[in-house]
């Protein structure tokens, strides 16, 4: 079994990091292969440029787009590790998206209609805020991030999404509260397979 961490966070000692740190150590537990893609540590573009669009095109998939896509390729399961920004992923792992979930990889269209290409892989997403997740949850805005992202990429390519954590508060959660967070992270890495 491989899994696939896909890491945005600017800061190596934040909280996110902790969770990746987790999932990591868990998932090699459970006897998985784990590979870590931290995308401000390998400098990831996320610009989606025009000559992108003509390369990949042409079929002439540009190099960093294609050590990314064979990353997904060959993993089973795929999580997402992520602060939420103004309701958001942050702009480089959007980026990541746009450029690596490319058509004729993630999915293409058959007569008109979208067809997931990365069907049999399942999906973790793991967030975090400074805010609390109660007025996240209360305004629905917890529904509309789940949409976007769980919906609107993995379930669009076919990954199925396992569980989406959202951890709120986290500057100002105690070290017990973090400490609970990742035991949640735990409990949810021990129960996918």
């Amino acid at each position: 079994m491989n899994h696939l961490i896909v890491f945005a966070h600017p800061n190596p000692k934040s909280f996110n990091k902790s969770i990746v740190d987790t999932i990591e150590k868990v998932s090699k537990e459970k006897g998985e292969e784990v590979t870590i893609r931290d995308l401000y540590d390998i400098g990831f573009d996320p610009v989606l440029k025009p000559s992108d669009f003509e390369a990949l095109q042409n079929g002439s998939t540009p190099e960093d787009i294609r050590t990314e896509q064979e990353f997904i390729r060959t993993a089973d399961i795929i999580s997402f590790v992520y602060p939420i920004w103004w309701t958001g992923m942050p702009a480089i792992l959007k980026g990541y998206v746009d450029r690596v979930f490319s058509s004729g990889f993630a999915y293409d269209y058959v007569d008109g209609a979208p067809k997931p290409l990365l069907t049999g892989k399942r999906g973790l997403l793991f967030s975090t805020s400074g805010s609390p997740n109660e007025p996240y949850t209360h305004s629905g805005m917890h529904k509309s991030m789940k949409q976007t992202t769980d919906e609107g990429i993995f379930g669009f390519t076919g990954i199925e999404v396992i569980n989406h954590a959202f951890f709120g508060a986290v500057p100002s959660a105690t070290e017990k509260m973090l400490q609970d967070d990742l035991i949640e992270v735990e409990n949810i890495i021990k129960s996918t397979y």
